[in-house]
């Protein structure tokens, strides 16, 4: 499914530790005196020069990046706690000896066959010897487009995308998609920037790393054949659609009948290519990006069938390198990890099991995760912090004097409309269709990209089920999805330092009051604005409404196009557009929806700092994160949210933070008050 998600980013954590939430009426916040860690300030900074060094430069100053890790701070610590948590359920669980078939029974035997090194060296290849024999027999490009097609239902990528999501102009009905599918390295420009010295290496240890897989896999005149799958990608990369141009909603939306995709995109036997999936396509497919489907259908026509061949090999490799022995896991992590990342060390493998179980049966874990760390009064309260952040989001619609009064209703509509989820999922997951064995790490993996394929498919002959939630309740993260007119906050994320019942209101409302503005005001961002209350993809702003929307996005873009997280490297405003939109919004409702908590009172001071302080502080005290250069190179040319050690920047444009600290003309973040950038 094919989802708007919204992350609240790669955020992270380090000193100081957190532990269980306790939620006893005199507990104390768990970080600091109220909820700040004012330990990690470098309070020599003036706030008005650089606030992200104010509020977080002895943290940084301090922090070191784990060894398995490409990137850290006060989110990556929330992960590493929910983690450890999950390890717990899923030992406990696998001790109880479940009955045959129930979650407890597949649960366990999922992680112990991922733990169980030693059975997997044994099968050797063994595994993957009959996708490499089915590709072996291959003798035309018709078949080559058939085998294309049944890599995507055993979740294995390539060239072509092809899946079920919502309709985004009938979002009560699912539909088949198609487009542009992956490539081994992260993005276009890697293949195709001769400039960049970090792409020119990336490329070459690419080779390497494909001549290695196909080495360990038996393959002979592996280094040549690896040149050629690398050439071969290169030419798709150069007719993919860049990533600011698939953030465009309206120009991802091409209804093409399936009886004419032979003739749109000719050079792929089509008819072949949906046998291998096994999807049952009638009426229209819904194309993201045809010019890019055009070329790639072009270019797998022209090239050598040998070539093909081995790079569908190479994708099954890849593909099924986490259930293959260690020397397999090993390439995947230099290349992916070290390489691309920066990351020296490989994570214990406890902690890929944990990830990886909860990846495969995040529900059957999440329903145990929430009873245990989840407590019905941290939502109670959270709950009563929603529903004042949207009160404070329509206040600011109802009087919002550049929108045409007609869309000024209609957007208060959609927001009355919306559905915030908090938690955890209503109804939960059923994974009874899913076949799990102990000792059969390479076919449980097989067994479950069959059966979420299955799980998607089916829903094309099924009324759309908006309850399902698309992240578990241990991930630490938040999305918002348009063609349901929704957010999604699960259950992990609502802990210190993001929320936290014993913390000062004013950090809750500036950290997870911030992300959760984020998350709502999405659905009014340059893209999430093109959808309705119904979560239609429809136009129903005014030309003028847009002219004068697009001139304040210009200016977002071009405030953060000049920050440079790297030397030489700066902030892709355009693809970056949409999450610094949000920052803004989101930062601006959850000071109004602060100020709403106070009901006219004036807040008290703690340790010396102000209500309207302590809320900017925890604003950015959330986004602390230091990264690896790898990382970070890897940030700005492929996610389209800000690096998050900038993101606290944005307050710049906030009178309230100005009259906080006490900004004054002349210090490096200030912005006379017509140069500060007020959209909502």
């Amino acid at each position: 499914m094919r989802l708007f998600l919204i992350s609240a980013s790669l955020i992270a954590l380090a000193a100081p530790a957190l532990t269980a939430p306790a939620m006893a009426a005199d507990s104390k916040p768990q970080i600091g005196s109220f909820g700040f860690d004012t330990a990690g300030m470098d309070t020599s900074v003036k706030p008005g020069d650089d606030f992200v060094a104010y509020a977080n430069g002895k943290y940084f100053a301090n922090l070191q990046i784990p060894a398995d890790k490409t990137a850290y701070g006060m989110s990556s610590g929330l992960s590493d706690l929910s983690r450890e948590r999950t390890r717990t359920i899923i030992e406990k669980v696998a001790a109880s000896s479940g009955a045959p078939g129930s979650e407890a029974q597949k649960v366990g035997d999922f992680f112990a066959s991922f733990m169980d090194e030693a059975a997997i060296e044994a099968k050797g290849i063994a595994p993957l010897k009959p996708d490499l024999d089915a590709i072996a027999a291959i003798q035309t490009k018709a078949d080559v487009a058939e085998a294309l097609g049944r890599n995507l239902r055993l979740g294995v990528g390539g060239p072509i995308g092809m899946g079920v999501g919502p309709d985004r102009k009938n979002p009560d009905r699912f539909v088949v998609q198609g487009g542009q599918g992956g490539l081994g390295l992260p993005d276009r420009d890697y293949y195709l920037d001769d400039k960049n010295p970090a792409f020119v290496a990336a490329r070459a240890k690419y080779r390497e790393y494909v001549a290695t897989m196909l080495g360990l896999a038996g393959f002979d005149n592996a280094k040549a054949r690896a040149e050629a799958i690398v050439a071969l990608e290169t030419e798709i990369a150069r007719v993919h659609w860049t990533r600011v141009e698939r953030r465009q909603a309206e120009k991802t939306y091409n209804p093409v009948p399936a009886a004419d995709l032979a003739t749109r995109f000719p050079g792929l036997d089509w008819s072949r290519f949906i046998a291998g999936t096994s999807i049952p396509v009638q009426g229209e497919v819904i194309i993201s990006t045809p010019s890019s489907l055009e070329g790639i259908a072009r270019i797998i026509n022209g090239a050598d069938l040998a070539v093909l061949k081995d790079y569908l090999a190479f994708l099954a490799i890849r593909d099924a390198a986490p259930g293959l022995p260690k020397a397999f896991v090993d390439a995947n992590f230099e290349m992916y990890n070290k390489t691309l990342g920066g990351q020296p060390q490989q994570a214990p493998r406890w902690k890929r099991g944990v990830d990886l179980t909860s990846s495969v049966l995040g529900e059957a874990i999440g329903k145990l995760y929430v009873a245990e760390y989840f407590p019905p009064q941290a939502k109670a309260k959270i709950d009563e912090l929603v529903k004042n952040i949207i009160a404070a989001l329509d206040a600011r619609l109802d009087k919002l004097a550049w929108m045409d009064p007609k869309t000024r209703v209609a957007a208060r509509e959609k927001l009355a409309a919306f559905t915030p989820k908090i938690g955890y999922p209503d109804k939960w997951k059923d994974y009874s269709a899913l076949s799990i064995v102990r000792g059969d790490l390479a076919g449980n993996l097989r067994r479950v990209a069959e059966f979420q394929f299955r799980e998607a498919v089916a829903k094309l002959s099924k009324p759309v089920d908006r309850s399902e939630w698309f992240m578990t309740p241990m991930t630490v993260n938040a999305y918002a999805n348009p063609t349901w007119n929704e957010i999604v906050f699960p259950a992990a994320i609502l802990q210190a330092p993001f929320f936290d019942p014993n913390a000062d209101d004013a950090v809750n409302y500036g950290a997870i009051g911030g992300v959760i503005g984020h998350e709502i005001t999405h659905h009014f961002d340059d893209q999430g604005r093109k959808y309705d209350k119904t979560g239609r993809l429809s136009e129903w702003w005014t030309a003028d409404d847009v002219k004068r929307f697009k001139a304040g996005t210009d200016k977002v873009v071009a405030q953060y196009a000049a920050y440079e997280p790297l030397p030489g490297k700066k902030i892709n405003g355009e693809l970056t557009l949409g999450e610094n939109m949000a920052d803004l919004a989101g930062v601006t409702i959850a000071y109004d929806a602060y100020q709403r908590s106070l009901k006219g009172r004036k807040a008290k001071v703690i340790d010396g700092f102000t209500g309207d302080q302590r809320f900017f502080l925890a604003f950015a005290q959330s986004w602390r994160t230091k990264y690896r250069d790898a990382a970070l190179q890897q940030q700005l040319i492929t996610d389209p949210h800000t690096a998050s050690h900038f993101r606290p920047y944005v307050v710049r444009n906030l009178d309230a933070w100005y009259k906080a600290f006490n900004v004054k003309p002349g210090e490096k973040l200030y912005l006379a008050p017509e140069q500060r950038i007020k959209v909502w």
